[in-house]
């Protein structure tokens, strides 16, 4: 599959956006200025920019605990959410949702989600609506290994059978569902899991964009063209702990070592586009540069931002239809 220039051009720089975004977090959170918990997504760049460079503005994901990568991916704005992180009132959940809660639904970004499991159900209601409306689009789900076995998930993959929805659920097995290892936790397998269901199952080297780019474009068509839901299945590695803090004494001698020095997404890429002459070295360093000034001005932005006031805390709890 030929993909546009343009579209790896915003690729890259959505990769480059959430890798810098999420090693700046790596350092800020040490200080002990954000509120709550991390969790990083370095490492799995290609999954969620792969697959949402296949959708559109009228498409909906929801996302993990691990939700980052995600937002910026559907273009969600890296100094809202980097308030967001901070707890200011300028973020874009006006500082109260914090790391493992940012939406945006102008970007239709149905939220990250702090319960294992959660973002499948969700979907399963965006993609009736995107059914019933009859609008062309579909929603997507980005799910664990870990909550793969959660009950909600199955659910979801049966109600979404049942009603035929213009879903996709895409299974970022890392390998870990936090310190549990995915072949110890997971009965089965994951195709056996979508074969149960009645629907199409495709798998992908996570950390190759090209890819998670054509698997996602195929399950993507599969659910637009009105045929029911799909798995993808994108196997990748997490360069950090599951959560910041996390010691990974779980995790093998030189395991991290290895996925940094041979799956690293970014890297991989930029020896693709180079030596097929599709990207120039000097594009994509004029990418990383102005990429670390958004991320610095983020920083320094929400470090001066206010945070929320005590009359915010009744702002946005009751809506009126």
């Amino acid at each position: 599959m030929q993909i546009a220039r343009e579209t790896l051009l915003r690729s890259y720089r959505a990769m480059r956006t959430i890798r810098m975004f999420e090693e700046r977090l790596h350092v800020e959170f040490a200080t002990g200025e954000i509120p709550g918990f991390v969790h990083l997504y370095c490492g799995e760049e290609a999954s969620g920019v792969g697959v949402c460079a296949n959708l559109t503005d009228n498409d909906t994901i929801a996302s993990t605990h691990r939700g980052h990568g995600h937002c910026i991916a559907k273009g969600v704005g890296v100094a809202g959410m980097m308030a967001e992180i901070y707890g200011r009132s300028t973020g874009v959940c006006r500082g109260k949702g914090g790391s493992m809660h940012i939406a945006d639904l102008a970007c239709g970004m149905l939220g990250a989600n702090g319960i294992v499991g959660g973002g499948p159900p969700l979907i399963c209601g965006a993609a009736l609506s995107h059914k019933t409306l009859r609008n062309g689009a579909v929603a997507v789900a980005f799910y664990g290994d870990g909550a793969s076995n959660e009950g909600s998930t199955l659910e979801s993959l049966n109600l979404a059978s049942v009603w035929n929805l213009p879903a996709v659920f895409v299974v970022e097995d890392n390998g870990y569902g936090e310190a549990t290892a995915a072949s110890y936790a997971c009965a089965g397998t994951q195709k056996a899991r979508a074969a149960a269901f009645g629907m199409p199952y495709v798998e992908c080297d996570g950390s190759d964009f090209f890819a998670v780019h054509q698997a996602s474009a195929e399950v993507i068509a599969h659910a637009r063209a009105g045929n029911g839901p799909a798995m993808l299945h994108v196997h990748l590695q997490r360069w950090y702990g599951h959560f910041e803090g996390d010691a990974m004494t779980y995790r093998a001698a030189g395991e991290v070592a290895e996925a940094r020095r041979d799956h690293d997404c970014l890297k991989l890429f930029r020896e693709r586009v180079t030596q097929a002459a599709l990207l120039e070295d000097t594009t994509l360093d004029e990418i990383d540069a102005a990429v670390a000034d958004e991320i610095e001005s983020a920083v320094m932005q929400a470090k001066a931002d206010p945070l929320p006031q005590d009359p915010d805390l009744l702002a946005d709890v009751y809506v009126r239809y």
